[in-house]
């Protein structure tokens, strides 16, 4: 299952807000979304939706159309003051009218008829996180250390916001050590990371190239890439940054 799990980008678990007035099917839907290993926080009211979607930040919201109090498109619309882009599954019983379904949908969510299939809701779920958090992932490209910036698709690299010209090389080199921040790097690890092939010998090449970024990133400023004896090169953040 590993290889399928959804996780929030820094690999943290997903939430998901059920909002439904019948106890019983809010507490099943509940149960299947823990089964995928998702946080979840349940509502029964339309106000007391909106109110746990402030504290909890949901990621997607299970959210029944007829609530008691406001219908869950009122409770949407509040929703997203503070999250426009927040994916939502909508039950909704058989007889409602299609036309204002297609108006639900039209935003890029999805619905399920009541009674529903727990398996069919899981998927529409999964469907919406991973488009999502496919989004999430393209505008997250940006590897951030103290006041080292990469951006993985455009190539640049900036330290307290001065651009760094670096030779792709370097920038992989960079990259590895960015992407491990705070972690010790043997030069096998590097070689073999950076240049794809096994050590042997070739450790000078990367005390060269290590030698070449730190004239370029730490260079009149207070060094980020640190020499470990015999075991390698951590990158961490420099203490005032």
């Amino acid at each position: 299952m590993s290889g399928m799990e959804l996780t929030r980008p820094d690999g943290s678990p997903l939430r998901v807000l059920v909002v439904d007035d019948e106890v019983n099917i809010a507490e099943l839907v509940s149960m299947a979304l823990r089964y995928e290993g998702w946080q979840v926080a349940a509502a029964h009211t339309g106000s007391k939706a909106v109110s746990t979607a402030k504290e909890f930040r949901p990621d997607a919201v299970v959210l029944d159309v007829m609530l008691p109090d406001f219908d869950g498109l009122e409770v949407l619309r509040r929703m997203r003051t503070s999250d426009p882009d927040l994916p939502v599954v909508f039950l909704t019983a058989r007889d409602a009218v299609e036309d204002r379904i297609a108006g639900l949908t039209a935003g890029g969510d999805d619905y399920v008829t009541k009674p529903f299939s727990l398996e069919e809701l899981v998927a529409r779920l999964r469907g919406l996180m991973r488009r999502a958090g496919a989004q999430q992932a393209q505008s997250s490209s940006v590897l951030v250390v103290g006041d080292l910036e990469l951006d993985e698709d455009s190539h640049e690299v900036t330290r307290a916001g001065e651009e760094i010209s670096l030779t792709a090389t370097e920038f992989e080199l960079l990259r590895f050590l960015m992407r491990n921040p705070r972690r010790v790097l043997s030069k096998a690890q590097i070689l073999d990371r950076v240049w794809n092939y096994d050590f042997g010998g070739q450790a000078n090449v990367v005390e060269l190239y290590i030698s070449y970024l730190r004239k370029k990133i730490d260079a009149g400023r207070e060094p980020m890439i640190h020499t470990m004896r015999g075991a390698g090169y951590v990158l961490k953040p420099a203490s005032g940054a």
